[in-house]
């Protein structure tokens, strides 16, 4: 009994062409990432901006308004820790300063230097005037014809009296308007430190969101840096495995239209076909009458 064989093999240039297409495959195949000329995984996978200067500035001026310490920051610019503070608010130290001002003796820190002096000179001055109005008693006394006696004596006694009071309330008036401006100045220098209190929050955060903003849109552009790296990276490894896909869907459209070739082996038998039958069923099949015969 004969054993009967078919083999359809495509057109030499369609099987030549998925060998090389194999081949290239394989080769890409073997292109792990991190290889010579291959980008690393890292390269290929998603990258995260780490925090910038701006944004570490912004994080730590926020804490230190809070009262914190000194944060310490990790590799890709994390927040890992904060130091001791000293728990006060960066408004407090206003609040304390207007607390100073307030008070009995808050005057004090706002006395002239030179009040005593203003004090001597203007009561010295005084004195010389009272002393320049004994003589003109005397003078009197003498015109009433009282000079030497009792008369002048009281008059003389009454002066000095009269200058006396005149002095003290000339000294506690010079006193006192020195006093009401120092407490005044006190009074400007509390509402002052009041308002810096309560003005001091809204213009710490005010620099707090500008940093912020600030690092926020430096973070945002090196982000897009990253991702950039990463598509250019995903390209450099795709490019190849896309060239060879383009290169595998030209050879599949060929196929359909490419000339096959059949071969039919019998082996024994008595019925066994012979190699010019084999040729010509080969040729028949690879070619078609009319193009043995040269029809169309």
């Amino acid at each position: 009994m004969a054993d009967t064989t078919t083999y359809t093999r495509r057109a030499p240039y369609i099987e030549g062409a998925q060998e090389n297409y194999i081949d290239l495959l394989t080769q890409q195949v073997g292109r792990a990432p991190g290889s010579a000329g291959v980008p690393t995984l890292a390269e290929l996978g998603p990258q995260v901006a780490g925090q910038n200067i701006l944004t570490q500035a912004a994080q730590q001026q926020a804490a230190t308004q809070a009262g914190l310490g000194q944060l310490t920051f990790g590799a890709e610019g994390d927040v890992t820790g904060v130091g001791t503070g000293t728990g006060v608010a960066g408004y407090q130290p206003f609040l304390d300063q207007a607390a100073a001002y307030s008070g009995p003796q808050a005057y004090q820190g706002f006395m002239s230097p030179y009040q005593q002096q203003v004090i001597d000179t203007t009561l010295a001055e005084f004195d010389t005037q009272t002393a320049q109005g004994v003589p003109q008693l005397a003078a009197n006394a003498i015109q009433a014809g009282a000079f030497g006696g009792g008369r002048e004596g009281v008059a003389q006694a009454q002066y000095a009296s009269d200058a006396a009071a005149k002095r003290a309330a000339l000294q506690a008036q010079l006193l006192g308007q020195g006093f009401t401006q120092a407490n005044q100045l006190a009074q400007q220098g509390f509402e002052q430190q009041r308002n810096l209190a309560s003005l001091q929050p809204s213009l710490a955060a005010s620099g707090v969101q500008q940093l912020g903003a600030a690092g926020t849109g430096n973070l945002a552009f090196q982000q897009a840096q990253l991702d950039a790296a990463q598509q250019r990276n995903q390209l450099a490894y795709n490019e190849p495995l896309s060239r060879l896909n383009a290169f595998g869907s030209g050879i599949a459209a060929q196929m359909s239209g490419a000339p096959t070739t059949t071969t039919t082996t019998t082996l024994g038998g008595a019925g066994s076909v012979g190699p010019l039958s084999q040729a010509l069923s080969a040729g028949l099949s690879a070619y078609g009458l009319g193009s043995i015969f040269g029809g169309n």
